[in-house]
């Protein structure tokens, strides 16, 4: 018999729960497929949202060929072969077939390109799904030629809807009566994917030898052996917790960032990722305000690689601790971005006569190097002379931050070179 999930899987948009603001009445998607004009398609969601469901109802409802891959374990090869089949005179009506490609972040850069070609002159239209944020994991030219839709996770009421109809069928097919006492534990561990809460809900029933079975919280944790910290190091979390690990540093809350790095350590991430991204914090974050943070930082990612699990979450909470109680600075990280930004404003604008080297003699002739100042001939290493290109005289880039060690950094510029770092 096939798993639950799977016999429970709708056929038609009517039959569909959840996502309403994709394919409810008059929805973006709901409009675009009853048109029966589609576009290629990424969605994009967690698991167990209905994005494979979604792929074969519109394939269903548009009556058009449906072709399967999945990126686990198929090649350009395989990608070739569908796209010649639908290339073929004849084998299909005037309207394209449908590629859906489970998991498509999985593919390489050689995979999606072969896929552009028919994409972009219409041979298949391609249905990708993904748990992964496709901007990162997607080629730019394929996502440029299709609509990004997201997904949610599934809420209660639709979670609800799934076990009423789940227990229909239980008790149609294994002749039991299935009484649901205590639902808590089961949408607790599904995490609002509705194939782990059918999955679930079969284990229980299947588990119970009697013809009543009476589902409580208790029996149904004392049936599922699984971690309720939930962390997939490879799918989206792994982008959501690191975000919100790097902004309890920034918004100086240990707590905070003690819980996210516990929940990376648990779930198994790997730990020179998290110690990779604790160094670039102390120069983002804290910065000038404290210099000693860098240096922690890099410490630290020199003793994880050295040490490993499960010893270096010790040297991880450390670091985390010390830059989350530090004194924050951005202003260094906005200085250079402010730099690129008038770099790629006003292109390779020339290095002033007075700052060019002059290894040759031509070159002191042209005027390489004429009156430069060297800064340690004069009194506190300091001489007041122009080092940016003339265009961009009295241009301000970087502005010391409000703490006390950049407050020292102000009152010496502003020593040197008064209006020009008046701030």
């Amino acid at each position: 018999m096939e798993p639950l999930a799977e016999r429970l899987r709708p056929k038609t948009l009517e039959e569909y729960i959840g996502q309403e603001h994709l394919v409810g009445k008059n929805s973006v998607l709901f409009n675009v497929i009853k048109s029966g004009n589609i576009p290629s398609i990424i969605f994009w969601g967690p698991p167990g949202t209905g994005k494979t469901t979604l792929a074969n109802i519109i394939a269903a409802e548009l009556d058009r060929p449906f072709f399967t891959l999945s990126a686990i374990s198929s090649g350009v090869k395989d990608v070739r072969e569908v796209i010649d089949r639908a290339q073929k005179p004849g084998l299909f009506n005037e309207a394209p077939p449908i590629l859906f490609i489970d998991e498509i972040h999985r593919f390489s850069k050689a995979q999606q390109d072969s896929l552009l070609g028919a994409v972009e002159k219409g041979t298949v239209i391609l249905i990708g799904a993904t748990t992964e944020n496709p901007s990162f994991e997607v080629i730019s030219a394929l996502l440029s030629r299709s609509q990004v839709y997201i997904l949610k996770s599934l809420e209660k009421e639709h979670l609800l809807k799934l076990l009423e109809r789940a227990t229909e069928e239980e008790e149609k097919t294994k002749l039991k009566k299935i009484i649901i006492s205590e639902y808590e534990a089961l949408l607790r561990l599904s995490g609002g994917d509705a194939r782990k809460l059918l999955n679930i809900f079969e284990l229980v029933v299947n588990s119970v030898i009697t013809k009543e079975v009476n589902i409580t919280n208790e029996l149904v944790t004392s049936l599922v052996q699984e971690k309720i910290a939930l962390y997939d190091k490879s799918g989206e979390q792994h982008y959501d917790i690191i975000s919100a690990f790097i902004k309890s540093i920034r918004g100086s809350d240990p707590n905070g960032a003690l819980y996210w790095l516990a929940r990376m350590i648990e779930g198994g991430e790997d730990p020179l990722f998290i110690a990779r991204r604790v160094l670039i914090s102390a120069s983002e974050d804290i910065g000038n305000a404290n210099p000693t943070a860098l240096v922690i930082a890099n410490n630290c990612f020199q003793a994880v690689n050295v040490i490993g699990y499960p010893e270096c979450s010790i040297v991880l909470s450390q670091a985390v601790v010390y830059l989350a109680c530090s004194p924050k600075s951005n202003a260094s990280y906005v200085a250079i971005k402010k730099a690129k930004e008038i770099v790629s404003q006003t292109g390779n604008l020339p290095v002033p006569l007075h700052l060019r080297n002059a290894p040759t003699k031509l070159m002191g002739e042209l005027g390489y190097g004429k009156n430069y100042q060297y800064s340690h001939d004069f009194e506190q290493n300091f001489k007041l002379q122009e080092y940016l290109p003339e265009e961009l005289h009295g241009i301000m880039i970087y502005n010391p931050g409000k703490n006390p060690k950049e407050d020292e950094f102000r009152k010496r510029l502003k020593s040197f070179w008064q209006e020009k770092y008046g701030y």
